[in-house]
């Protein structure tokens, strides 16, 4: 497989393909930290510690660029030293290959910091 942070989302309509599950294992193995949540839909997540909360909250704004330069858009959690990322496709309610090339851009900007 090409590498994640090289790929760029695409317009992800209703209908368009899930990622199949054994992809989805192969595709988690490239992306240090992060975990399949499958408690009610399928999405990637993953925590970034911070020693701050300031650091923690540049961080949230280089997902927001990425978001809308992708235009993709992630739950984010916000707290004191923690980012929670979210990220799955609304439309088709579980997992796209954007969710997996989201979450690969997502730990390039947190090792750029």
């Amino acid at each position: 497989m090409s590498n994640l942070t090289n790929q760029t989302c695409e317009a992800c309509e209703l209908g368009a393909p899930l990622v199949p599950e054994a992809d989805q294992v192969k595709l988690l193995k490239a992306l240090d930290g992060w975990e399949i949540d499958n408690t009610a839909t399928s999405k990637l997540v993953c925590k970034y510690r911070f020693p701050s909360y300031k650091e923690a909250s540049t961080f949230v704004n280089l997902i927001v660029d990425l978001a809308e330069s992708e235009d993709h858009h992630p739950k984010i959690t916000l707290e004191w030293g923690l980012v929670h990322l979210e990220w799955w496709s609304h439309k088709i309610n579980g997992l796209h290959m954007n969710d997996f090339i989201c979450a690969a851009k997502s730990n390039k900007l947190f090792q750029s910091l």
